[in-house]
């Protein structure tokens, strides 16, 4: 039995190419673990404030020094490192908007990087504190980018493993619903995608 933690950055909801199929990745971890446990959080809905100078000081003060903007300005921040930290199992919803991650995921992965908490330094530079776990990240696109002429302009798979893999989170797939605007292609590029989709 796992706790999922699963992310939806799409901005279209449960008609996304990146929540379909994330959400049959989901199906397919509770087909294997059944009885599994999960959490599934829309980063639409959160509100989510980009690092300030506020923020940023925050972060880096023992939390029995902090002012109360000091902890309202991390409380984000905390809720979402707790959710982390609790999940075995992390689904990403991650479309790919003009070659890159949606701002939503891009600000949430700003407030999980906490040095001391999910990665700290070493001699030989920075090292992970978030292990155990297994990612999955499903990918939607409107063109394809995992082979051919643009494949060196995705900027979602290469991000999200370099950056999961700073915070220690070296287990990641990544499942693709790609070419989703091409004709020709997008009538069977979610079929695809989901049955591209083991559970290891």
């Amino acid at each position: 039995m796992k706790h999922i933690l699963h992310l939806i950055s799409s901005i279209q909801g449960n008609e996304s190419y990146s929540y379909k199929l994330s959400n049959a990745i989901v199906n397919k971890v509770i087909e294997k673990y059944p009885g599994s446990t999960i959490e599934e959080v829309n980063l639409n809905d959160q509100e989510i404030p980009h690092l300030n100078p506020v923020i940023l000081q925050s972060m880096f003060t023992p939390g029995d020094q902090l002012t109360e903007e000091g902890r309202e300005s991390v409380r984000y921040s905390n809720e979402a490192v707790k959710q982390l930290m609790a999940a075995d199992i992390i689904v990403i919803g991650a479309p790919l908007y003009n070659l890159t991650v949606p701002t939503t995921l891009k600000a949430w992965g700003d407030h999980i990087t906490r040095a001391g908490i999910t990665f700290g330094y070493s001699e030989n530079g920075p090292v992970g504190m978030v292990t155990g776990k297994k990612v999955y990240v499903a990918m939607s696109s409107g063109g394809i980018y995992s082979e051919g002429p643009s494949k060196g302009n995705d900027f979602v798979a290469p991000y999200l493993k370099a950056f999961l893999g700073l915070l220690g989170m070296t287990d990641v797939t990544v499942f693709r619903a790609e070419g989703v605007k091409l004709p020709g292609v997008k009538e069977h590029a979610l079929e695809k995608g989901i049955a591209s989709i083991y559970i290891d």
